[in-house]
């Protein structure tokens, strides 16, 4: 495993492959640890589930080991997998939902997401699947780029309107957004207003990982 001692010095890219959805996808050895990035952020194993790993915290670990099921709107890599089944000890169920079949072949072969066996991978357009999904779950993890941009669905209302529908009562949903400009503070701004009931708490946490910030929602009736 030279590579991986060598990466301490300097990142070895091991794997690259143009995508259709997500343009060059990359896997390289960095510090020691495996990432996949595409061609402008991380997206899995590096900072992306640094971020994603804050964000549970603020649930609690204890609170998400009691959960029966989670959903994860774009998945990549699977960090957040990881995180949930070797860091929290999750064992409930998992599903994912990941519409780059080239992203989940990378996933499987080089971080064996397909050997974590509560672990159910779905291949679909998350906007679609919400709409057709008649599960709940206790938490729902939106996590979903096309390189460093986000798809303008996820903040219509009538995404954020199904979403509501799969979270049970006390349930929580985790949103990864990425503010670049102030079209991006906008968004989030118009994504939070869904939530302007009594039915809901939100906390923003800004400057996470720089550009980074976390929607935390939870349903409380």
């Amino acid at each position: 495993m030279i590579n991986k001692w060598l990466s301490y010095i300097l990142p070895i890219k091991i794997y690259e492959k143009t995508s259709s959805l997500s343009k060059n996808i990359e896997v390289t050895w960095n510090n020691g640890k495996l990432v996949m990035d595409s061609q402008n952020t991380n997206y899995s194993y590096g900072s992306l589930q640094k971020v994603l790993r804050n964000g549970l915290a603020k649930i609690g670990f204890v609170k998400i080991q009691k959960m029966q099921s989670i959903l994860i709107l774009g998945v990549a890599g699977g960090s957040v997998v990881k995180t949930l089944v070797e860091e929290i000890e999750y064992t409930g169920k998992i599903t994912g939902i990941e519409i780059d079949d080239e992203i989940t072949a990378i996933a499987n072969k080089y971080f064996k997401l397909n050997e974590i066996t509560n672990y159910t991978p779905i291949s679909a357009d998350a906007k679609i699947f919400v709409q057709d999904c008649k599960e709940q779950f206790d938490l729902i993890i939106i996590d979903i780029f096309q390189d460093a941009t986000m798809p303008p669905f996820l903040f219509e209302k009538e995404f954020v309107s199904n979403i509501k529908q799969l979270l049970k009562v006390n349930g929580f949903i985790l949103f990864n957004t990425m503010n670049l400009d102030n079209e991006g503070i906008y968004k989030n701004k118009q994504f939070i207003s869904y939530f302007e009931t009594g039915n809901y708490n939100v906390k923003e946490f800004k400057n996470i990982e720089v550009y980074n910030e976390l929607i935390l929602v939870e349903k409380i009736s």
